[in-house]
Order: C-alpha cells, then structure tokens, then sequence
C-alpha cells in the first residue's frame, strides 16, 4: 500500500497535531476545487446492500468519522468525497476552548494507539452553529456537544452550559451525540454521574421536538453506572449510544517514556472494551436502542465485529491515520465480502447477529 510504505513513514516524523491541522487544511483546500472529484473517483465503494435507514435517515454505508477530527465542522463538504457513510462533528462546547497545553497527541505506533488530551479545543456553538445554519449536507451529519471545559462550571451551571449548546445545534444536522464521556477535560466525566444526567435530560425533554439524540459513553464506564444510563435512555426516549470514547485505563500497557503524557488512549487498546460493552448494551436493550460503534476499527473485520455484537454504524479516527483514507473504502468493500460469505442479504441482517 502506497500510504502505509511511502507516504505515513514520511508524516510519522512530525508533530502529530501539525500533521492533523495540515490535513484539515488540504481537505478545506480539495472540498473547493475539481480534487474533490478526483478523489470520489478513487474512494467512494457503493453497493446496496450496505444502505441502511436508521431513525429516518439514509445511510448509504456504515462507516462515519468520530467526533475529534473535524472539531470545527470544516470538512463536511469534503468528508463525502473519502467514502464516508457520515461523519459526527465535535465536540462542540457552549464557551469557545483553546483546549490543553500543547503537545497534545502523542502516537503509540507498535499499539496502534494515540493519546488525545485535546481538551475539547474548539470555536464554540456561536460561531460553529452560525457557519453550519441552514447548510444542507450530502452525508447524514451528527453534531456532539459537550460541557465546556472550565472546572469552575459546575451543578446547574454545567446543566445549562449543555443546555446552551443544544438549543444551538438542534436544528442542524441529522441528529445530536451528548458526550458525557471526555477523559481530557477537568470534569469531562461529571455527566457519567446518572443524577446530573438526569437532570440535563429533564431540561432537554422540555423543549425537545424531534431531535434524534445518542449519548456517548466511556469504554471505562462501571456496569453499575452503564445500566443507570440506559434506564435513564429508556426513561427520556434518546434514541441510542455511541459506544465508546477514549480510554483513560492504561493496566497492562508498556509505554515508555510516553507514560508521562496525560490523555486518553485510542485505537487498538479500546476495541475489545468497546466490542463487549457493544454486546452488552445491544443484548441487555434487545435492540431496543440504535448502537454506533467506536474504538479500534482499522479494517472490515473489525467494523463486521462490532455489527454483529449490536451495532448498526461504526465510527473510527485512529484507523485512518494509521492506514490512510482509502481504508474507508476498503472496511465497505470487506463489510460486503463478509456478508456474501455468510450469506447476509444486507447490513440490517448482520446487526446483533452474534
């Protein structure tokens, strides 16, 4: 593969944060001219029998890009044109975020793995929900909003600075991911507490109308807490769970020198933790709830895991950097491959088929 021999050996010397803000700017730069076109041509696989419908909307495969890339939604012109089924935009704060002290990504290239203490860094709802108001976009778009990352925000401050940034976003995109679950904010966590949840939910269903909305939990999350989340889902009729986000849990990891570096740890680590709490939920729910799947997905055995632990979308980041854009393409024509060999006339009948 050219990307994995040539070019990421090449990108691998720098900075990790620098190579990301390069390609976020080569994305803005190729969404603008006939490149986009070009890469179309070379990355986007189309075969019916990965579209799904979910909740009303159409999919026309499986595989989206996380919440953590595209922080400040300037890629969702562009993402379409890598293959990607949809993409979720974020997180999105109620207060702008310049986000943790630099450096802030670190690579673990023999566990396949980054460590993210990005801290949420982004522009704010204003400014992120004035750009994308009123924008039709050519793949389903999920926008996540998290608590801004000031500690001194706390109780009914913190409800409302949720609140803030629901009102904003309600309206734009195809559906909203609550992300309880940032390991890299100073309480980014203090939402996985079922009360506060709850109280968050109570203002939200206040005002709700049709929004589809998921929450995001931690692959670290206690069973204990994971079954009051789901209680609370089925209390207040959200509509699923992105399962899951990074992890803080480094038990039996051999770091080196970068153990020093706070943050929490994507990629491979997370798969199995994601997988199980996938199976988990999906059978404990009886499918009740729609699941996107997150952690470790680097190529089409991996997404088909995830699917048919309950699953019905996945989501990944860290598989692409490591393997490149044309992975996207590949994970569909494997998911296809997968099916044909088992007998599976479309990704509906894969979902919870362990």
């Amino acid at each position: 593969m050219i990307y994995k021999k040539f070019i990421r050996p090449v990108l691998f010397k720098f900075e990790p944060e620098f190579i990301h803000n390069l390609t976020l700017l080569a994305g803005r730069v190729a969404g603008f001219t006939r490149v986009s076109r070009l890469l179309r041509g070379l990355f986007v696989f189309k075969d019916e029998r990965l579209e799904q419908e979910i909740l009303g909307i159409k999919f026309e495969n499986p595989v989206g890009l996380a919440a953590g890339f595209d922080k400040n939604a300037q890629l969702t012109g562009f993402l379409p044109d890598l293959g990607f089924g949809f993409a979720e935009i974020g997180s999105v704060t109620a207060n702008p975020c310049k986000g943790n002290p630099k450096p802030r990504l670190h690579r673990l290239i023999k566990e396949k793995g980054i460590i993210v203490n990005y801290g949420l860094a982004n522009k704010g709802v204003e400014e992120i929900g004035e750009k994308l108001k009123g924008k039709k976009f050519r793949i389903p778009i999920g926008i996540s909003i998290a608590k801004t990352n000031n500690p001194s925000i706390k109780g009914k401050e913190s409800i409302e600075d949720y609140f803030k940034s629901f009102k904003k976003m309600r309206d734009i995109g195809n559906y909203l991911t609550i992300n309880i679950s940032c390991p890299n904010a100073g309480d980014g966590r203090s939402f996985e507490d079922p009360k506060l949840l709850e109280d968050l939910l109570k203002k939200i269903q206040k005002i709700r109308k049709k929004e589809i909305i998921f929450i995001k939990v931690s692959p670290d999350l206690s069973k204990k807490n994971l079954d009051k989340i789901i209680e609370l889902a089925g209390k207040y009729q959200l509509n699923g769970f992105v399962i899951s986000n990074l992890s803080k849990d480094r038990k039996g990891l051999e770091l080196g020198d970068k153990a020093r570096f706070k943050g929490g740890i994507s990629g491979k680590i997370v798969k199995e933790k994601s997988n199980k709490m996938i199976k988990y939920v999906y059978e404990k729910t009886k499918g009740r709830f729609v699941i996107i799947g997150c952690g470790g997905v680097f190529n089409g055995r991996d997404a088909y895991e995830k699917i048919k632990a309950g699953a019905s979308l996945i989501q990944l980041i860290t598989g692409m950097i490591y393997e490149g854009p044309g992975v996207i393409s590949r994970i569909n024509k494997e998911l296809v491959r997968l099916m044909e060999n088992r007998g599976y006339k479309n990704m509906g009948e894969v979902v919870g088929s362990n």
